[in-house]
């Protein structure tokens, strides 16, 4: 089991920036992946960004490319989703998750952290 606790979240003016973190406890050591996505009402949830927990890989998904950048501290075991310029669309509730070791998805996630953008 891996437990995961998002925080950072807030509301904010479009054009400012927020950094969101996840902090990962228990079976660390069998995190493979872990990716941050977003639902925003009447939406259904969609990919953010992931990077890998060894080699630090990452991928974004086209809208917040250039904007939105992730990151990890492995000795915190915390990933970070540093959120620039940010834009009204890109509210929503904002979800870490965990993709152990030899499993094909998502298996572990957080509760959510609400980023709201004022226009």
């Amino acid at each position: 089991q891996v437990q995961l606790v998002e925080s950072g979240g807030g509301s904010v003016q479009a054009g400012d920036s927020l950094r969101l973190s996840c902090a990962a406890s228990g079976r660390t050591f069998s995190i493979y992946r872990t990716g941050w996505f977003r639902r925003a009402p009447g939406k259904e949830r969609e990919f953010v960004a992931d990077i890998m927990w060894s080699g630090g890989v990452t991928s974004y998904r086209g809208s917040v490319q250039g904007r939105f950048f992730i990151s990890k501290d492995n000795v915190k075991n915390t990933v970070y989703l540093q959120m620039n310029s940010l834009k009204p669309e890109d509210t929503a509730v904002y979800y870490c998750a965990v993709q152990p070791g030899g499993a094909g998805q998502y298996d572990y996630w957080g509760q959510g952290t609400q980023v709201t953008v004022s226009s």
